[in-house]
């Protein structure tokens, strides 16, 4: 009924409670507005009834005077009748616009770069509980367990490059510190994925792409959801999601999110236990202000698994299940996330907008685990005996995070040329402090474990958790502020030009403890960057379909690490050169973008060359690795009812600049050369659904989809690889309307085929290889009214 009002400019006035529930097939052609809107109300039980303003009030069939029929003006309508975007009914599997690109609602047509987003019918479809999932529907996105190791955490390779950072309704996440565990997609709307540097309008960043996750707002009229999840290895998961008004003028709106989860893992000795809550308020103060306040709360207890190892060029041939660790490893956290967002219309051209995030991880703890640090003779491990090294690791952090944002943006015309400005600026501080020790502990047969339990004083060398073989103390603080601005210009002939900077300061404070066998180093660092990057791209439609752009962006990189004499590296950089072509086919419901991008990081911490430097973590800032490929990114709706995604990338990493010491102690290239790690040159997905909408299946969808992976180089070093794979994923579910109620019976089958593959690993020569899981079967009950 929106795209109806809006298309044929004839306003519709209805009851939420109404509609809800109610299906339409969907318009095509040209209709005149009385056709177009018979035909949306076929089969519903609902008349239209003209009203003394000029408006259309729907009403029940039985309810309607025969002398109210009306006749109303001819109008071309094409398209579809389509939900609003934050309607919790959409099952769009594409969206025109995205924010993400350029801090604005900006159709995705008129965007001269690659953004891609994955709404939230794709996640349900495929039951996406993790971030990691859903980001695979993305080209060039993936994620890596190894690594984050600890808690669970996974970092995201986007065009290659490697980012524990995500963003929440654009405000910054350091995934890496403030967050233990992986994302709770319980509150999530959709994931927008921004191909190449943001860092001109988000701040420090790597140059590969972000990750910024639109939450669910409050709605006007009332919704409320729960599920229950259920599948292999023990996971059980309970959502619950409650939205509506909170006064009667609907001025102020509330929206609760709930998740408690439990399961097990195809892994020996790992168990997850999490518990979500996130409200969130939305406040219209008056017709030009509006502001929104959020918290989130997780608790999370996450297993510690730190993997398998190689032997020669390929992964260890153990059962996947195999946990060469201990039981009773895990990570028990507690984040807080609070925050608010305002804006401030001016008139109908300039408005203020505001935002302001802390985030807490108050005391993570790492309780004692077991790291496996490899055989202990690679050349003699065999299923006859392969002993491996194993060690005590414990940790305690205290991380927390701010993060604001104050934007003014503005429209006006100079002699019949439109701009779209945006001027703003950022401040961000992460402030951590952690204590850790490691001592070496009793080894273990890889093909013969004996697992006896934890013991933390059967350390080696007199090792042990009240007597420490390595123990330390790290804290840090970063802080970094930018102001940016940015002009998007929108010329004759369908060209639109964006043209920006961004000028950023950043300060960086560092002090370490380290000791080794009673061998102590104190380090402490303090250093000030500052930097100007530009940001340009142009983009011409010649006509509404299809699109061709290209741009030429430069990132300011995160920070590095210190050199032998305790002073910081230089941040990194990167440039991008980027030229693609989009299309929006079939009255826009199905659309795609093909890309070619060149990407090139400078400055990269590489270990320094000096041996006894190396040993005391000490790096130097030479290297360089430079990213370049193809994309292509497809979308939306195929056949009324037939839904897809897909995406591929082609990717040529290279290590382009390195330094090392051969066994001489002579200075080398090292890696040189090398392709970059957990970097597949061929990546490919493909999902679709089918769903019946009318007849005696009505309600009934079918669907399935591949994932490929190629070859992956396990180190920088590339002294071993992970086989590529493929796995295939299947669905099936069944919605039935009963009353106001939709029921929804859903079960997906991940790895059809038992694929024994590896998902990932951590860059350590011959460690921290992760498997991939076996056949999953994942099952779901969701009420929606």
């Amino acid at each position: 009924m929106l795209q109806f009002s809006e298309t044929s400019g004839q306003k519709v006035l209805f009851n939420a409670d109404l509609v809800r529930g109610l299906d339409s097939q969907g318009l095509r052609g040209q209709l005149t507005a009385q056709e177009a809107l018979r035909k949306l109300l076929s089969g519903t039980g609902l008349v239209p009834r003209k009203t003394g303003s000029g408006s259309v009030t729907l009403e029940k069939a039985n309810t309607v005077e025969p002398q109210s029929a009306t006749t109303l003006a001819p109008v071309n309508v094409t398209g579809k009748a389509v939900y609003d975007s934050t309607d919790p009914y959409n099952t769009d599997y594409n969206r025109p616009n995205a924010t993400t690109a350029t801090k604005t609602d900006t159709p995705i047509m008129e965007t001269p770069f690659s953004v891609q987003v994955i709404p939230k019918q794709v996640m349900q479809d495929q039951q996406a509980v993790r971030l990691e999932r859903a980001i695979e529907n993305v080209s060039g996105t993936y994620s890596s367990r190894a690594s984050g190791g600890f808690g669970g955490q996974s970092a995201t390779f986007v065009r290659g490059f490697e980012t524990f950072e995500f963003y929440r309704d654009g405000g910054k996440f350091n995934g890496g510190f403030v967050v233990n565990g992986p994302r709770e997609m319980a509150n999530v709307e959709r994931v927008e994925v921004l191909k190449g540097p943001a860092s001109i309008l988000f701040g420090r960043m790597e140059p590969g792409g972000m990750v910024n996750i639109v939450t669910k707002r409050p709605l006007d009229t009332p919704y409320y959801s729960l599920q229950q999840q259920f599948g292999s290895f023990d996971f059980y998961r309970t959502t619950a999601d409650a939205t509506g008004p909170v006064t009667d003028d609907k001025s102020l709106l509330y929206r609760v999110n709930l998740a408690y989860e439990n399961s097990g893992s195809f892994r020996e000795f790992l168990e997850h236990d999490r518990v979500f809550f996130a409200p969130t308020f939305h406040w219209t103060i008056s017709d030009q202000t509006q502001a929104n306040f959020h918290m989130e709360y997780q608790h999370s207890k996450d297993p510690h698994d730190m993997g398998l190892f190689a032997i020669g060029n390929r992964p260890v041939n153990l059962p996947r299940e195999r946990n060469l660790g201990e039981k009773g490893q895990w990570d028990e956290s507690e984040t807080f996330n609070v925050g608010f967002d305002w804006s401030h219309a001016f008139n109908d051209n300039w408005t203020l907008r505001h935002r302001f995030d802390a985030i807490f991880l108050p005391k993570a703890n790492t309780l004692p685990t077991v790291n496996v640090n490899g055989p202990v003779n690679p050349s003699n491990c065999t299923p006859a005996g392969c002993r491996v090294n194993r060690g005590i690791f414990r940790d305690e952090r205290d991380d927390h995070n701010y993060y604001t944002t104050l934007d003014m943006l503005g429209k006006f015309s100079t002699w019949g040329i439109k701009h779209e400005v945006l001027i703003g600026g950022d401040y961000q501080r992460l402030d951590h402090s952690t204590d850790f020790f490691f001592t070496p502990y009793l080894q273990i047969d890889a093909y013969n474990p004996q697992h006896t339990g934890l013991d933390l004083n059967a350390g080696r060398f007199g090792g042990s958790i009240n007597n420490p073989f390595n123990f330390g103390h790290n804290a840090f603080t970063e802080e970094w502020g930018g102001f940016y601005t940015q002009d998007q210009i929108e010329l004759p002939y369908h060209v639109h030009l964006l043209a920006g900077f961004r000028y950023d300061t950043a300060r960086f404070t560092e002090s370490q403890t380290f000791s080794s066998s009673g061998d102590q180093t104190n380090t402490y660092s303090n250093t000030e960057q500052e930097a100007v990057n530009p940001r340009f791209g142009i983009l011409y439609q010649p006509i509404p379909e299809v699109s061709v752009y290209g741009n030429y962006v430069e990132n300011f990189g995160s920070t590095n690490g210190i050199n032998a004499n305790g002073i910081a590296l230089p941040a990194t950089t990167a440039q991008q050169f980027e030229a693609g072509i989009k299309t929006e086919l079939f009255d826009k419901r199905l659309s795609t973008t093909l890309a070619w991008f060149d990407i090139t990081k400078q400055n990269i911490a590489v270990t320094d060359p000096d041996p006894d430097n190396a040993l005391r973590g000490f790096q130097t800032a030479v290297g360089e690795v430079r990213n370049q490929g193809i994309e292509l990114d497809v979308a939306g709706e195929v056949l009324p009812g037939w839904n897809v995604i897909g995406s591929y990338s082609y990717i040529d990493s290279q290590i382009t600049k390195d330094t090392g010491q051969d066994v001489n102690g002579n200075i080398t290239l090292g890696n040189q050369g090398h392709r970059l790690f957990n970097v597949p040159r061929n990546i490919a997905s493909l999902w679709n659904t089918y769903e019946f909408l009318g007849g005696d299946l009505r309600g009934l969808k079918f669907g399935g989809g591949v994932l490929v992976r190629d070859q992956r180089e396990g180190d920088n070093s590339n002294t071993f690889q992970l086989p590529g794979y493929a796995t295939i994923n299947l669905l099936a579910s069944y919605t039935l309307n009963i009353g106001k109620t939709k029921f929804t019976a859903q079960l997906n089958i991940d790895n059809l085929l038992n694929k024994n593959y590896y998902d990932s690993a951590s860059n350590s020569t011959g460690n921290g290889i992760y498997p991939g899981a076996p056949r999953t079967v994942l099952g779901s009950i969701r009420l929606e009214f």
